[in-house]
C-alpha cells in the first residue's frame, strides 16, 4: 500500500470524519447525560480498567454508528460512478480495498484513541493507585470491533451499492446488538449456556458494578477471533470482482463465528474474573484493603481498629478480630459469604465508601453485631430494617445512642423507629441486652437478621 496514496485519502477523503463522530459522541454521551460512569469507585475515570470497561459499553451504540459509517464511505465509488472503470484496471480489487480500508480503520483509532487518552489523564490525575496493562486487552478488542463493523460496512456498501444500504447496516447492527445484549447476564448467576454464549458476540459488555472485576482471556481471544472473521469478510466483499468472491466472503465471519463460540465461556462465571493484583491485601495490623484501594486504608485503619476493640469488649471471645475488604466473586442480589472472624468492608456500599468520622465508626460496629448476608451497593439495597437493628446495636455498644445515617425510604420513620427499638432494648437488664446481642449476631451469620420489634426478644 502506498503512503502516499493513504495520506491523500486521510487529508481528502471523508474518512477523517469517522474517528470525529465517534469521538464527539462518545463525548457527549459521558459528559451530557449522569450516569453510574460518574458514580462509586467504578466510574469511568476512577480506574484504569473501569476505564476500559465503561469505553466497552459505549459500544452498544458506536458499534452499530461505525458499521453505518463505514457503509456511507463505501458509497464513494458507486456514486462517483467509477466501479466499472475500476474494473477494468489491472490492479487488483485488494490494493485497491486496503488505502480506503486503513483510512477508515485510522481514523476511528485516532477517535477512539483519544476518547481513551483523555480518561487515562483523568485516571492518572485522580485517586487511582493500581497502575496495571490489565487494561489494554479490553480496549484492543473494541478498537478491532470499530474496524471491523466499518470495514464490513464498506463492504456491503460496495456489494449492495444503494443510498439505503448504510442505514439498513447500522439498523441491522443495532438490532443484532440489543438482542445479543438481552441475552447476556452481567449479574453472575446461573444462566442457560446458549445465551450467555451468543451474547459476547456483541463487544459491548455490561456496567462494571464491581472495581475488581475484569474480562478472561478466553473472552478476548473469542470476541477477537469473531471480529477478525468480520473483518475479513468485509474487506473480502470490499475487494471482490464478481459474484462468486462474494459469495466465498462469508466464509472468515462464519469461521470465526464458530472459532468464538468454541473459544467463549459458556456462562457468565467464566467470564469475568477478580483481578488477583488489584485484589491483593494490603493491611495495617488487623485491617486490610485490596491494592485498588490502598488509597482508603489510611482513613479506615483508625475506625475499624477502634471497632474490633469495642467488638471485643461486648462480645469477648467471639467477637471478630479482622476487618477487610470483600473480594468475593458475587452475582448482585446472591447472598455474601460471612465469617465469624471477620467484619466485611465494601466499599460499593454508599454507607462505607462515604462514610467518615463516628459515623463510619457505627457502620463497622453494627456490621460486626449485625452482620448482613446483602450487601448494599448501586445496583442492591438493604431493607431500612437492617440499619435499624444495626444502629442499635452499635449504640448500645458505642454507649450512646445515635442511627446510622443512610439513604433510607422514609428518614423520619427510620429515625422513630430506630429511637423505639433502642428504648425496648435498653430496658432490658444488662445480662439480658448481651446475651441478646450474642443470640442476633448468631442468627445473623446465619442471615436470619433480626427485625427492629424483634431487637428485645419478641417473637419472630
Amino acid at each position: 500500500m502506498n503512503l502516499r496514496v493513504l495520506r491523500t485519502e486521510l487529508v481528502r477523503s471523508a474518512a477523517p470524519w469517522a474517528g470525529l463522530v465517534v469521538l464527539v459522541s462518545a463525548s457527549l454521551f459521558l459528559y451530557a447525560i449522569p450516569g453510574n460512569w460518574w458514580e462509586g469507585s467504578t466510574r469511568w475515570t476512577g480506574q484504569w480498567t473501569s476505564l476500559a470497561l465503561w469505553t466497552r459499553v459505549l459500544l452498544a451504540y458506536l458499534w452499530p454508528v461505525a458499521a453505518g459509517i463505514g457503509a456511507l464511505y463505501g458509497l464513494r465509488d458507486h456514486r462517483s460512478r467509477m466501479p466499472e472503470l475500476l474494473a477494468a484496471t489491472p490492479r487488483p480489487g485488494w490494493q485497491r480495498a486496503a488505502t480506503p480500508a486503513a483510512a477508515i480503520a485510522l481514523a476511528l483509532i485516532a477517535g477512539f484513541g483519544a476518547l481513551l487518552l483523555w480518561g487515562g489523564v483523568l485516571v492518572v490525575l485522580g485517586p487511582a493507585t493500581y497502575a496495571h496493562a490489565g487494561w489494554l486487552p479490553i480496549s484492543a478488542v473494541a478498537l478491532l470491533a470499530l474496524v471491523a463493523a466499518a470495514v464490513f460496512g464498506m463492504g456491503v456498501a460496495r456489494a449492495l451499492p444503494s443510498p439505503l444500504t448504510p442505514p439498513a447496516v447500522a439498523v441491522l447492527f443495532f438490532a443484532a446488538n440489543v438482542v445479543l445484549m438481552q441475552q447476556a447476564d452481567s449479574e453472575l448467576p446461573t444462566t442457560r449456556v446458549g445465551s450467555h454464549l451468543l451474547s459476547q458476540l456483541s463487544p459491548a459488555v455490561a456496567e462494571p458494578r464491581q472495581v475488581l472485576l475484569t474480562l478472561t482471556g478466553a473472552v478476548h481471544l473469542g470476541q477477537t477471533l469473531w471480529l477478525l472473521g468480520l473483518l475479513g469478510t468485509g474487506f473480502a466483499l470490499l475487494s471482490a470482482t464478481g459474484r462468486r468472491g462474494r459469495l466465498l466472503a462469508v466464509v472468515p465471519v462464519l469461521t470465526g463465528a464458530v472459532l468464538a463460540l468454541l473459544v467463549l465461556p459458556g456462562d457468565a462465571r467464566g467470564s469475568y474474573r477478580i483481578d488477583p493484583a488489584a485484589a491483593s491485601p494490603v493491611c495495617d495490623g488487623p485491617v486490610c484493603v485490596t491494592e485498588v484501594h490502598r488509597g482508603r486504608l489510611d482513613a479506615l485503619a483508625p475506625p475499624a481498629t477502634r471497632a474490633l476493640e469495642v467488638l471485643g469488649t461486648v462480645l469477648g471471645e467471639d467477637a471478630p478480630r479482622r476487618v477487610r475488604e470483600e473480594t468475593a466473586l458475587r452475582a448482585v442480589g446472591e447472598e455474601r459469604r460471612l465469617d465469624p472472624a471477620t467484619v466485611l468492608v465494601d466499599f460499593e456500599d454508599p454507607r462505607i465508601g462515604t462514610a467518615v468520622g463516628d459515623q463510619l465508626l457505627r457502620r463497622l460496629v453494627g456490621e460486626g453485631l449485625a452482620p448482613s448476608c446483602r450487601a448494599a451497593t448501586s445496583r442492591e439495597s438493604v431493607s431500612d430494617e437492617v440499619l435499624v437493628v444495626q444502629s442499635v446495636l452499635a449504640s448500645w455498644a458505642l454507649g450512646t445512642f445515635r442511627p446510622i445515617e443512610g439513604d433510607v425510604y422514609d428518614r423520619d420513620a427510620y429515625r422513630a423507629s430506630a429511637l423505639e427499638s433502642w428504648k425496648r432494648f435498653t430496658a432490658l437488664p444488662p445480662d439480658r441486652q448481651r446475651a441478646r446481642a450474642a443470640e442476633i449476631r448468631s442468627d445473623a451469620l446465619g442471615c436470619e437478621l433480626a427485625r427492629p420489634e424483634d431487637l428485645a426478644g419478641g417473637a419472630r
